[in-house]
């Protein structure tokens, strides 16, 4: 048990602590059952809820949908399927009987007194995230992470107000950090358009609880990876196209090489998310979230290799244009969200590897 989660009470809610916002409810169900393998202290608090999750053809976002089916909560998927993004409906394949998908831009305001009205929880993690394309097509990049999520601010503000709204935001917004591990209170001095843009979606977030009340919970993403992201190009990540290769037999190219990065695998970051719409102790903060003891590059194309028995790299100077955008070193110190909510990494880097590895043998086809 977590030191920060009290035992329940008499009448089924939590005493006090970060999980009395919503009282719990005994199970009867054996987690293996439902498909579940990761058994959590929010598990009974999401059976018989309601979620809308945006961007839920995407890597997370249709992870963390799964996974609230699992844990009994209904959901309703909201993707816009735009061009070059993650949006993939091969992500839910076999979940069309036990959820609703709706491709719905987050623009389009006029749906959102339907889909929203009495959801418990928004998960918020429609966007673009290619660092390039924002810096070819700023105004797309715009349109898309800062007007739409305004838009759909203030339908949460109208339609539901005591919702719990947690919002996917970046370790990319920091920029070069000036010292590591970066903590939240490091000054946020993005290198490119996507990052400045994040900062404005998070700012609007923040500003939502501050004025309006709205219950919101931003997550500065680290590096995140596993099953179902996006691997035929570079736009999500470049682990992706690594990935690839290394499934396919191929070569892959690794720019400098000497950066270092902790990374995430999407189980954690998926038990990140549930755990901060549940407790009482995330409500309109920011924190970071992290992943894996921090590594070089060159180790983890190293360690990909070994894991995958196939695959090889080349290393290559940064092209010129990605070095101007490129962090160097990055490596979150999470310690504030650890303490919040008594969350932690479950998967090694080696375990994340090789499952997400495993997925695209099984599945490259979907990807390519």
């Amino acid at each position: 048990m977590s030191p920060s989660l009290r035992p329940p009470s008499n009448d089924g809610s939590l005493d006090q602590g970060p999980y009395a916002m919503i009282p719990l409810q005994p199970s009867t169900e054996n987690p293996e059952a439902s498909g579940g393998s990761r058994p959590m202290p929010y598990e009974a608090p999401y059976r018989g809820l309601k979620a809308v999750v945006t961007g839920g053809l995407g890597f997370l976002g249709s992870n963390l949908a799964r996974r609230l089916v699992e844990l009994g909560a209904e959901v309703v998927v909201l993707d816009s399927l735009q061009a070059n993004s993650g949006g993939n409906p091969a992500n839910l394949r076999g979940m069309e009987d036990r959820l609703q998908v709706m491709h719905l831009d987050l623009r389009d305001s006029l749906q959102f007194p339907e889909v929203l009205a009495g959801r418990d929880f928004v998960f918020n993690l429609a966007g673009l995230v290619s660092h390039i394309d924002s810096m070819t097509d700023p105004v797309a990049d715009l349109e898309c992470n800062v007007h739409a999520q305004v838009v759909f601010l203030e339908a949460c503000r109208k339609h539901v107000p005591q919702a719990r709204v947690v919002f996917a935001s970046t370790r990319q917004i920091y920029g070069r950090p000036l010292r590591n591990p970066v903590d939240e209170s490091h000054p946020l001095h993005p290198v490119d358009v996507n990052g400045i843009h994040k900062v404005a979606a998070e700012a609007y977030h923040t500003l939502f609880n501050q004025v309006y009340g709205l219950q919101t919970v931003c997550l500065r993403l680290t590096n995140t990876f596993g099953p179902r992201m996006r691997v035929k190009d570079a736009r999500q990540t470049f682990l992706g196209v690594w990935i690839r290769r290394v499934v396919e037999d191929g070569m892959f190219e690794v720019w400098g090489g000497h950066q270092k990065r902790d990374l995430a695998y999407v189980d954690d970051v998926v038990d990140a998310f549930l755990l901060a719409a549940v407790s009482s102790e995330t409500q309109g903060k920011v924190f970071n979230i992290g992943g894996c003891s921090p590594l070089t590059l060159l180790e983890l194309a190293d360690l990909l290799v070994a894991i995958g028995g196939t695959g090889r790299y080349e290393r290559r100077e940064f092209p010129a244009e990605r070095l101007r955008i490129d962090i160097g070193d990055y490596f979150a110190d999470d310690r504030l969200f650890r303490q919040a909510t008594g969350w932690k990494p479950k998967t090694t880097l080696k375990e994340g590897l090789a499952r997400t590895l495993a997925y695209y043998r099984d599945n490259l086809g979907d990807y390519v």
